[in-house]
């Protein structure tokens, strides 16, 4: 735990020390965000702030891993591929949103986006569901999963399909909330938290509890530059990469089951599309006008359209996932002590001693 912790105030050090110059950089190279028109109106005014801020965070996690924990931990090289795959990803649809760019489509289209990141995260499900020496499972259990009062569980294939699902339904979560300043830098904030705790419960996992801390400092430091109003913005560069990493650290540390729980707040804003897109398309079908179940979506957008301030709804969503985290936390405490229990409650093994005849 103390080299965690040192690893996550590195991390705020070297991201608070070279996050401005890498502001002024993307300001003089005019890398700036093209905010779409059918948004809330009061976000017209964020025209032009500077995009792919997510870099700020990337390096220094990407450079204190390869430096501190990745030696004898090659495991570590899956979460830093998927960090890098998806950064490259979003990195490259930022540079398609900027202002002066012709794209009309403020960058991917969805159906282009998805198939990209269904590519990256089904490789991804694939190193975590193969043994040895292709994969990170063990050859005699795949697939495993910590279930609540059950134990550990093989899902065998289902694990691919399920795996590829999180890493995408995650990474694209994160993606819908960053649309305010500091809602998702502080949710992924207190979501690397928490498994930074739970991974520490379980020995097993002390490589990951590390790296989590490390993204914890980042994150941490990164809202120093994106506090309202935002000098900067984390972008597709920064928050489909942030996803990605916290489903496949759930994955790794076969907790995934907490992560609905762990990251509510992202829960919540994709869900608020679902649910938007889904109502809108059935009452068009049913009543020959789409009608809309929220104001707007995301879930903050209705929120801004309520009349919440931007900060009342970043503080007021933090405390839900700040709540959150803590329970995920809980359940992580409860599982284990439940856990001990049953082991020293179970009967003891027969076991049958078998002496020599000498001969």
């Amino acid at each position: 735990m103390s080299r965690a912790l040192l690893l996550a105030a590195a991390a705020f050090a070297l991201t608070l020390a070279t996050g401005g110059y890498w502001v002024r950089f993307l300001r003089e190279k005019r890398i700036g965000k093209q905010i779409r028109t059918e948004g809330p109106q009061s976000h017209i005014i964020k025209t032009g702030t500077p995009t792919m801020g997510g870099i700020i965070i990337l390096l220094p996690v990407i450079g204190l891993t390869l430096c501190f924990n990745l030696v004898d931990r090659w495991s570590m090289l899956l979460p830093l591929a998927v960090l890098i795959g998806f950064a490259v990803l979003g990195g490259i649809d930022d540079y398609m949103s900027l202002v002066g760019t012709r794209s009309r489509t403020y960058g991917f289209t969805p159906r282009r986006k998805l198939i990209l990141t269904i590519i990256i995260a089904l490789g991804a499900s694939l190193v975590l569901y193969l043994p040895a020496p292709f994969g990170l499972q063990r050859a005699e259990f795949k697939g495993p999963v910590i279930i609540p009062f059950v134990g550990q569980w093989d899902i065998g294939l289902w694990y691919i399909p399920l795996a590829t699902f999180i890493i995408i339904g995650t990474s694209h979560a994160v993606n819908l909330t960053d649309g305010l300043d500091s809602l998702a830098g502080w949710n992924l904030t207190l979501a690397f938290a928490a498994y930074g705790v739970i991974t520490f419960l379980d020995q097993k996992f002390i490589n990951l509890m590390a790296f989590n801390f490390t993204l914890v400092g980042a994150c941490a430091a990164f809202l120093w530059f994106n506090a309202h109003p935002a000098q900067v913005f984390m972008g597709d560069l920064g928050s489909l990469a942030l996803g990605a990493v916290l489903a496949v650290i759930a994955l790794q540390s076969q907790q995934w089951l907490l992560l609905p729980v762990v990251g509510a707040v992202f829960v919540g804003e994709a869900l608020s599309v679902m649910i938007q897109v889904g109502y809108f398309k059935w009452t068009r079908r049913r009543l020959g006008e789409g009608k809309r179940f929220f104001k707007m979506s995301p879930l903050h957008n209705h929120f801004v359209l309520v009349g919440w301030s931007e900060t009342q709804i970043m503080q007021r969503f933090v405390l839900v996932g700040m709540v959150a985290a803590l329970i995920g936390i809980s359940l992580a405490l409860t599982l284990r002590d439940a856990d001990q229990r049953a082991r020293v409650d179970a009967p003891p093994a027969y076991t049958t001693t078998v002496q020599s005849s000498g001969q």
